[in-house]
């Protein structure tokens, strides 16, 4: 089940949404590093961060998945949006210093190849951050929220696919440690459960963050080798059946 760029907005509009994107700004804020002119791209349904983190970038982009749905965006200058394919961004070569996908790797159908992508389009040394569920958080386990759609993954599973696609990650932070409830006096004690929960019970946090770097040079895994046949020269041209055949002369 994907989630509808219909739905995602209407949920970021509503109070449990906006809590939700207070503690995932929180945990982005712990590992966001600045970086001089930096070219910033979301993929997914990043906006209510990229409109937090992306005011110093010299460019900043929202790419949305053809499946997802777009929106225009910024509302009041030119729209920065763009509807795309991930194992197919129209961008060049080592052209962007920054990816935040958010809403995006819980959906993609071939995650090995969408990242190989966005490997191709980061700079050297670029920086891609993940925003997913947690497997073991409670917020995967309700479909009331976009979290609760998708795959979610533990954070081994995110290392090996990083890994995977010539990444390494380097930061962690987790967010979401209140459950996704919509009653009133649960959201008042948002705060004290988030700051509780980063503390006492993070492995049962809502969403993984990662940070991870472009890695340009990695060894190759050597795989078992298979017996080949293997061509050597003859000394008497194929076909032949007897070595002292005799050849019949050539009339002209």
């Amino acid at each position: 089940m994907n989630s509808d760029i219909v739905d995602l907005k209407a949920f970021y509009s509503s109070v449990l949404g906006r809590l939700t994107e207070r503690s995932i700004a929180m945990a982005l804020t712990s590992l966001w590093s600045r970086l001089p002119d930096e070219r910033l791209v979301g993929l997914g349904y990043a906006l209510p961060w990229l409109e937090r983190f992306g005011q110093d970038a010299e460019r900043c982009f929202a790419f949305m998945p053809a499946r997802q749905g777009a929106v225009r965006w910024p509302t009041q200058t030119p729209s920065a949006t763009a509807l795309v394919f991930e194992e197919e961004l129209p961008l060049s070569d080592s052209s962007i210093d920054r990816m935040l996908l958010v809403h995006t790797l819980e959906h993609m159908e071939n995650p090995g190849q969408a990242l190989s992508e966005i490997w191709r389009v980061l700079a050297p040394g670029g920086k891609l951050i993940l925003v997913v569920p947690n497997r073991r958080g409670m917020w995967a386990r309700f479909e009331h929220t976009p979290f609760g759609t998708g795959r979610p993954y533990s954070r081994t599973q995110l290392t090996n696919i990083l890994r995977e696609a010539n990444f390494t990650p380097t930061k962690w932070a987790d967010a979401l440690h209140f459950p996704p409830s919509q009653k009133r006096w649960i959201m008042r004690l948002h705060r004290w459960m988030e700051q509780a929960g980063r503390r006492f019970w993070p492995l049962f946090a809502g969403v993984l963050v990662v940070e991870a770097e472009k890695r340009l040079y990695q060894g190759i895994r050597v795989a078992n080798r298979q017996k080949r046949k293997v061509l050597v020269p003859v000394l008497s041209p194929q076909g032949a059946t007897m070595a002292g055949a005799k050849r019949e002369p050539i009339r002209e």
